[in-house]
């Protein structure tokens, strides 16, 4: 794991694969969770958002969301440029989903695995993190290839 230099013009890159990832994991979210299948409460961002600055509506859970899900998919790009790899991303795929159960859903109050709320909760979340891990994979293999061209190691 190195950190690689990026250009302005891979940044932008970067951003983009970040925010279409962002996008299709909350629509897919959203959809599941509008047609009772989902078993979450709410979309973790906005249960995060709202322990943070209260009574707050979808669209700051949503920027949360965003936000969480660009600052990954740069911190991917640039320590392993060299190697965009399916593994390297289902692993921070799987990094994230643990952080997620044993972080965040105790923050927001649904407790250690989301047990609190019920053990559905994990499948869940790993189900979305295997879709981000696709996404990010994907969007890396179709913007960059292999690797970032060019990619310095630092």
């Amino acid at each position: 794991m190195q950190f690689h230099q990026l250009s302005a013009k891979d940044w932008a890159k970067t951003l983009i694969i970040g925010l279409v990832a962002a996008a299709v994991t909350a629509v897919t979210m959203q959809g599941l969770l509008r047609a009772g299948i989902s078993p979450l409460p709410e979309p973790l961002g906005l249960a995060f958002a709202r322990l943070l600055l209260g009574d707050v509506p979808l669209p700051v859970g949503l920027l949360f969301h965003t936000v969480w899900n660009v600052a990954f998919v740069a911190f991917f790009v640039v320590m392993f440029g060299d190697s965009l790899s399916f593994g390297r991303a289902i692993a921070l795929a799987a990094a994230l989903w643990g952080l997620v159960l044993v972080v965040f859903f105790p923050i927001v109050g649904w407790g250690f695995f989301g047990l609190a709320i019920t053990p559905k909760l994990i499948v869940a979340a790993g189900g979305i993190h295997l879709l981000f891990a696709i996404l990010l994979w994907g969007g890396c293999r179709i913007v960059f290839g292999t690797s970032v061209p060019g990619a310095a190691a630092q």
